[in-house]
C-alpha cells in the first residue's frame, strides 16, 4: 500500500545570530515568547501579526511596505508606517533583546533555529524523513510524534493579516501530513489498535481526506473488525459523491478490494514483514558456564544440526533425560557457540514443565512478541492468534529460540517457529517422540572422564592431582551427574580448608545413591542431597522450610515471616542457599526454587520437620500475607470496616509510606499471594486463606488477574463446602460473586450472592450480608429488575449503617442512585450519587469515591447537565487510573462517551467510545454492545452510517446472546437504516 514520505515547511532560512539568549518563540499555536519559566506579552494583535512576520522568514530582513502588507493587506491605514515602527520599538523594549535589528529600511529579527518550535519541529521532521530512508521505522516514528507535540491547537491562532492567513493554512496542512506519516508508520509498526481512536476523530475533522479514511480502513481491519472498515469505505464513497460528485481515489477501492478478499498481506506491513520498523534483536540466552565440559559429541551433533536453519526447513532439536543430567547447560552452550547464523536475536524461556504450574503458551507467546518489539495493545489475546502473530513476526528473520524444562509437545508446539532460517532448542524430562519433525537426543551421565574434567575445572588442578583417587570417589557418588558434581565442586572450592578425600568421605554411598539415581526422580533427590547434606543447620532448616510454599519465588519479606527470623538474618541464610546452587536469586530481594530443588526440598520438610513446625511456617507466611494485603486494602478504602471483620494474624505485616507503594506490592505479590490462598484452603488455615481473597479483592477488578483470582476463589468455595465451614463458605462466596459481576455473568453471581446471604445470616456474619445484598441491587439492576433492585439496596444501606461501615453505605447510594435514575427519578437519583459523594469525600476513600462520582455524572448526563457530567466522569476517570482499575477505566469511558454525544460532541463522543472498547469494560458483552451503541450513534452523527449500522449489528449480536432486553433498542437503530 503506497505511503506518503512526509511534508516538510519549504521556506528558505537565513543564518541565524543576535542576542537573544534565553528566549523562546512559539508559533504553532498561540504566538508565544517566553524566557525561562517566564511568558512575556507579545502587545497587541498587530504587533503580534509583526513578530509572526519576522519570526516566519526566518531571519532575513522584511522591508517596511512587506510587513504593512503581511499586517493589513491592500488596504493598509493611513499611518501604517508609523504603526510598523512604534511596533517594532514596543516589541524591542519587551524582548530586551539585540535581536530584533533594524537594516535596509526594514526589520530582521535573528534568533538561535532553536529558539523556535517551528524550526525545531521542521529539523525533527527531515531526521525522521532520513531515519525512514534508511529503513528505521521505529525511530522515524518516535521524531514525528517529537515534531507533532510542538502543536497547541491552531498555529498563529488569532493573529490577524493576509500573511498569517496564509501561513495559518500551510502549516495546518503540514501537521496533517505530518499526522497522516506517523499514523502510517503507527500501522506499520503494529500500532493499529491505538490508531482507531485517533483516526476516527480526524476522519470526523477532515471528512473529505481519503488518505486518513485509507488508514483508518487499514487500522480496523487489522484491528479484528471486517466489518466497519467496509462500511468505511461505504461511507466515503457515498459522501464523495454527495459533496464532490466523484469517486473514491483508486488507493482506497483497491483497498476495499483486498479486504473483502481478506488479503493475507494487509495483516502487515508491505515493504517489510517484521512487526517494527527496527525489528527488536532479543538477546535472552542465560550466560553459559565458563567451566562447560565434555560432551564433545552432542555439541557437534546439535551444532550441525542447527546449521541445517539455513536451508530449506526450520531446524529443531529436543533434549530429553532425568533432572540434573545437564540438558539446560548443554543447551544454553550450544545456543551461544551457535549465535553467528541467528543474527536476528535470541529467545529463552523456563517452560516449567516439572511442576504443576508450568507455565501456559499463550503467555510465554505474549513475552516473546513483546521482546520482538511487539506493542502490548497489539498482541491478540487467543492462543492461536498470539501464535499466528509470532509466526509472522519471526518471518524472514533468523532468530534462534530456546524452551527449556518443557512439559510435553503440546506445550512446545505454539512456541515453535514456522519458517527456515529459524530454529528450536528444546529441553524437556520426557523424550518428545510426538513432536513432528524433531532431531531427539537422549542425554545420559557424563562418562567417567568427562565427569573428573568438570570436577577439577571447578575445583582446581592442583587439588585434584594430588588425590585423583579421592575425586574418582567424589564424581562416582555424584552417579555422574553433572548437577551433583558441580553443587559438591563448588562447595569444596570455597572450603579452602577442606581436602578432596575429606568430601569423598562425606559423599560416602550410606543413602545407597547409585541405586536412587536409577529409577527417574529419585535419583534427583539423591542428586540434591549432595548440596543439601553440606548445609549448615540453619541453613538446612531455611531450604526445608521455604520449600513448602507454593508461588512462583518468594520475598525477602516473606521469607522472613516463614522463617520467623529478622530480614538481615533470613538474607545471609538465602544468599548461602544461592551459593549452593539450591536456591536461585530471581532479583534483588527475591528467591526461587527450581522446580525438582522445591520438591527435593519438600520431601526434606516432611522427613526433618515436624508436623508442627510446618504447619507453623505456612502459618506465618499466610498470617504475613492477610496483614499486609488488610494494611493494602485500608489505605486503598479508609473508613471500610472490612479489616475490622478479619481473621487476626499473628503479625503486623508490612508497612506503607503511600498508596502508590501499597498497590506496588499488591500486584507485585499477586501470584504468590493467591498461591498462599489456595495452599492454606485445606485445614485450620481455611478462614485465614478467605479473608487473603476478600482483602485483596482489587486482583480481581484489575484485569491483569482476573482469571487467575477467579481459579483460586473457585478452589477455595470447594474447600470451605468440604469443610462444612458457613462463614467461610459465606465470604468465598461474595468473592466468587464480585468475579462474576466484572465479568458481566449476572445469573452466576445473583446465584452466589443469594447463596452467600442465607449462609452468612446464619453464621452471624454481618459484611457477607450487607455485601450480597448490595452485589444483588447492582444484578437486579443490570437485569432491569428496578422494584428488587431497590429492595436489595434498601436492606445493604441498613446493614453498612448497623455496622458502622460508611463507605458501604455510599456504595448501596450510589447503585440506589442508579436505580432512580432509570425509573426517571432524575433529581432523586443526582442527589443520591451526590450523598454517596460526600460520604466518601469525608472517609478520605479516594477509589470508591471515583465510582461515586462515575454514578453522579451518570444521573447528571440523564439530566442535560452534560458540562457537570464530564467535570465528574473525568474525575471519576483520573481516580480510577490512579488506582489500577483499568475496567472501570474502559466503563467510565463509555459515559463519557455519552455525555459527549448528549452535548453534540459526536466526534469526542466517538474517540471516547474506541478508547473504551481498546480498554475493557467492567460487565463483559453488555457493556461492549452498549459501547458500541454509542459509537454507532456518534459516528452516524458524522455522516459515516454505513459504519454506523456495522457497529449496531455487532453490538445486536452481543444482546442477543446475552439474553438482554436492550437488543430491541438496537434494532430499532437499525430498522431505519435497512429501510433507506
Amino acid at each position: 500500500m503506497g505511503r506518503d514520505s512526509g511534508p516538510r515547511v519549504p521556506d528558505q532560512r537565513a543564518p541565524h545570530g543576535g542576542d537573544a539568549a534565553g528566549l523562546h518563540f512559539s508559533v504553532l499555536g498561540p504566538v508565544r515568547v517566553r524566557r525561562g519559566g517566564e511568558t512575556l506579552p507579545p502587545g497587541s494583535p498587530q504587533q503580534r501579526a509583526l513578530l509572526a512576520a519576522l519570526l516566519l522568514r526566518g531571519g532575513r530582513t522584511a522591508t517596511a511596505p512587506e510587513l504593512i502588507d503581511a499586517i493589513w493587506g491592500p488596504e493598509p491605514p493611513p499611518q501604517a508606517l508609523a504603526a510598523v515602527r512604534t511596533y517594532a520599538s514596543r516589541l524591542r523594549k519587551a524582548l530586551d533583546t539585540q535581536a530584533l535589528v533594524s537594516e535596509s529600511g526594514g526589520y530582521a529579527l535573528r534568533i538561535a533555529r532553536d529558539a523556535l518550535d517551528l524550526t525545531v519541529a521542521e529539523d525533527l521532521a527531515d531526521d525522521a524523513h532520513k531515519a525512514l530512508a534508511a529503513g528505521d521505522r521505529g525511530r522515524a516514528r518516535a521524531l514525528l510524534a517529537g515534531a507533532l507535540e510542538f502543536w497547541d491547537g491552531e498555529a498563529l491562532a488569532t493573529v490577524p493579516g493576509p500573511y498569517a492567513e496564509n501561513h495559518r493554512a500551510r502549516l495546518a496542512e503540514w501537521n496533517i501530513q505530518l499526522l497522516e506519516t506517523r499514523l502510517d508508520l503507527d500501522l506499520e509498526t503494529g500500532r493499529h489498535a491505538e490508531a482507531v481512536s485517533e483516526l476516527t476523530a480526524l476522519t470526523a475533522a477532515h471528512p473529505l481526506r481519503e488518505r486518513l479514511r485509507e488508514l483508518l480502513m487499514l487500522a480496523l481491519y487489522r484491528s479484528g473488525r471486517q466489518a466497519e472498515a467496509l462500511a468505511v469505505y461505504a461511507d466515503t464513497r457515498r459522501l464523495l459523491a454527495e459533496e464532490l460528485g466523484v469517486d473514491p481515489r483508486p488507493e482506497l477501492s483497491d483497498l476495499q478490494e483486498r479486504i473483502l478478499r481478506a488479503d493475507a498481506e494487509l495483516a502487515r506491513p508491505s515493504e517489510q514483514p517484521a512487526v517494527a520498523a527496527r525489528p527488536a534483536r532479543p538477546a535472552q540466552l542465560p550466560a553459559t558456564v565458563p567451566d562447560f565440559t565434555g560432551r564433545d559429541a552432542f555439541v557437534r551433533e546439535l551444532g550441525d544440526r542447527l546449521a541445517t536453519a539455513e536451508g530449506s526447513v526450520m531446524a529443531v532439536s529436543a533434549l530429553a533425560g532425568i533432572g540434573g543430567v545437564g540438558k539446560t547447560t548443554l543447551a544454553v552452550h550450544v545456543a551461544h557457540q551457535a549465535r553467528g547464523r541467528f543474527p536476528d536475536g535470541q529467545l529463552y524461556v523456563d517452560l516449567q514443565g516439572a511442576t504443576s504450574r508450568s507455565a501456559e503458551p499463550e503467555t510465554v507467546l505474549g513475552s516473546f512478541l513483546r521482546a520482538l518489539g511487539t506493542a502490548d495493545s497489539a498482541i491478540p489475546d487467543t492462543l492461536d492468534e498470539r501464535a499466528a502473530l509470532y509466526r509472522s513476526a519471526l518471518d524472514g528473520r533468523r532468530v534462534l529460540v530456546l524452551l527449556d524444562n518443557a512439559r510435553d509437545a503440546a506445550q512446545v508446539r505454539p512456541l515453535l517457529p514456522g519458517t527456515a532460517g529459524c530454529a528450536a532448542l528444546v529441553t524437556s524430562r520426557v523424550r518428545m517422540v510426538d513432536l513432528a519433525g524433531a532431531h531427539l537426543v537422549d542425554l545420559d551421565v557424563m562418562s567417567p572422564d568427562e565427569a573428573l574434567r568438570l570436577f577439577t575445572r571447578i575445583v582446581g588442578e592442583e587439588r585434584v592431582s594430588a588425590e585423583r583417587e579421592a575425586a574418582l570417589d567424589v564424581v562416582a557418588a555424584c552417579g555422574f551427574l553433572p548437577l551433583a558434581i558441580r553443587i559438591a565442586a563448588s562447595r569444596l572450592a570455597a572450603r579452602r580448608t577442606w581436602t578432596v578425600s575429606v568430601l569423598a568421605a562425606k559423599l560416602a554411598d550410606e543413602r545407597r545413591r547409585l541405586d536412587e539415581l536409577q529409577a527417574g526422580d529419585l535419583a534427583v533427590k539423591a542428586t540434591f542431597e549432595l548440596g543439601y547434606g553440606q548445609l549448615e543447620p540453619s541453613q538446612g532448616r531455611a531450604f526445608r522450610l521455604l520449600g513448602l510454599a507454593d508461588g512462583p519465588d518468594v520475598s525477602l519479606a516473606a521469607a522472613s515471616a516463614v522463617l520467623d527470623l529478622p530480614a538481615h538474618d533470613t538474607e545471609d541464610l538465602l544468599e548461602g542457599l544461592v551459593d549452593t546452587s539450591l536456591l536461585e536469586s530471581a532479583a534483588p530481594g527475591r528467591y526461587r526454587f527450581h522446580d525438582l530443588v522445591r520438591l527435593y526440598a519438600r520431601a526434606c520438610a516432611e522427613r526433618d520437620e515436624r508436623a508442627d513446625d510446618r504447619e507453623a511456617a505456612l502459618s506465618r507466611l499466610l498470617d504475613f500475607y492477610l496483614a499486609t494485603a488488610a494494611r493494602v486494602y485500608g489505605i486503598e478504602r479508609p473508613g471500610d470496616r472490612l479489616p475490622d471483620h478479619l481473621e487476626p494474624t499473628g503479625g503486623a505485616g508490612l508497612a506503607f509510606a503511600d498508596r502508590r507503594g501499597a498497590q506496588d506490592w499488591l500486584y507485585a505479590e499477586a501470584h504468590c499471594l493467591l498461591a498462599c490462598a489456595r495452599q492454606a484452603a485445606a485445614g485450620p488455615r481455611l478462614r485465614r486463606a478467605v479473608d487473603l481473597l476478600w482483602a485483596a479483592k482489587d486482583l480481581g477488578e484489575s484485569g491483569a488477574n482476573s482469571r487467575l483470582y477467579e481459579t483460586v476463589t473457585g478452589a477455595v468455595l470447594q474447600a470451605a463446602r468440604a469443610a462444612g465451614d458457613r462463614r467461610a463458605e459465606a465470604r468465598a462466596r461474595t468473592s466468587l460473586t464480585n468475579v462474576h459481576l466484572v465479568a458481566g455473568r449476572y445469573d452466576l453471581a445473583d446465584e452466589e450472592a443469594a447463596q452467600a446471604r442465607v449462609l452468612a445470616a446464619a453464621a452471624g456474619d454481618p459484611v457477607p450480608v450487607y455485601w450480597s445484598d448490595n452485589d444483588r441491587g447492582i444484578i437486579a439492576f443490570n437485569q432491569g429488575r428496578y422494584p428488587e433492585a431497590e429492595e436489595h439496596l434498601s436492606h445493604a444501606i441498613e446493614g453498612s449503617r448497623a455496622d458502622g461501615n460508611r463507605p458501604g453505605e455510599a456504595s448501596a447510594l450510589c447503585n440506589l442512585s442508579r436505580i432512580h435514575l432509570s425509573l426517571g427519578r432524575t433529581e432523586e437519583a443526582i442527589a443520591l450519587a451526590g450523598k454517596g459523594v460526600e460520604l466518601y469525600h469525608r472517609t478520605g476513600h479516594t477509589l470508591r469515591l471515583a465510582n461515586a462520582r462515575y454514578a453522579l455524572g451518570v444521573a447528571l448526563t440523564r439530566a442535560g447537565r452534560c458540562a457537570d457530567a464530564l467535570d465528574r466522569l473525568h474525575e471519576a476517570l483520573e481516580g480510577f487510573g490512579t488506582h489500577r482499575q483499568r475496567l472501570w477505566e474502559g466503563t467510565t469511558l463509555f459515559r463519557i462517551a455519552e455525555a459527549q454525544l448528549a452535548s453534540g460532541g459526536a466526534a469526542q463522543a466517538a474517540r471516547s467510545a474506541e478508547q473504551a472498547l481498546a480498554t475493557g469494560c467492567i460487565g463483559g458483552d453488555r457493556i461492549r454492545a452498549g459501547v458500541l451503541t454509542v459509537l454507532g450513534r456518534a459516528l452516524d452523527g458524522l455522516g459515516q452510517r454505513d459504519r454506523a449500522r456495522a457497529c449496531w449489528q455487532e453490538a445486536l449480536t452481543l444482546h442477543e446472546q446475552s439474553g438482554s432486553a436492550e437488543a430491541e433498542q438496537v434494532r430499532g437503530l437499525l430498522s431505519p437504516l435497512g429501510a433507506a
